[in-house]
């Protein structure tokens, strides 16, 4: 059963390291519908890989949640968020993780969503439910890299798959 358009209020939130995710998130937004806001750090992330290696290894393992920028939106007021993050070290970063942790998101719909270059695989689904347990929690959209020139074909097909109505199938991302 598709949801008619604008019954559901939709916010798509996301934290790009490199740009992947949020091209996953535009997609997601311009297609669904919906607000769409990117989650940055207070401190940004070294640009050199492996010392952002050697730093997301560390905050994961100890379960650290950064400093965010302020966020104009207030997830309070929507039923269904997206949330995004690239896979690190199989799991959300950082980033997402503080923002799931800060937010109220009982009994809304959340719908993860992660961007990974083919390395360790993981259970965005689970992670999410595990920080968000009031919630329902739906499959994982995972997109290698960016998705390339068939990211709104990816995305149709999981908002399809997910039967979340189509606001508009012409966004011809760039």
């Amino acid at each position: 059963m598709h949801l008619e358009k604008n019954e559901k209020k939709i916010l798509v939130v996301a934290y790009s390291y490199s740009g992947n995710t949020h091209k996953i998130a535009q997609a997601i937004s311009c297609i669904a519908g919906g607000d769409f806001c990117d989650i940055y750090p207070w401190q940004p992330y070294p640009m050199s890989f492996p010392e952002l290696l050697e730093q997301v290894r560390k905050e994961i393992a100890a379960k650290y949640r950064p400093r965010l920028l302020p966020f104009p939106y207030s997830p309070h007021n929507y039923d269904i968020v997206f949330v995004g993050s690239p896979n690190w070290c199989g799991t959300i970063a950082p980033p997402l993780f503080a923002w799931l942790k800060g937010n109220e998101l009982s009994g809304k719909d959340i719908y993860p969503f992660c961007s990974h270059c083919g390395g360790v695989p993981g259970n965005m689904q689970k992670d999410v439910q595990s920080i968000c347990k009031k919630s329902k929690v739906h499959k994982c959209l995972s997109v290698i890299n960016d998705g390339g020139e068939e990211i709104e074909n990816i995305v149709t097909q999981y908002l399809s798959e997910t039967n979340i109505l189509l606001y508009g199938n012409c966004c011809h991302l760039k």
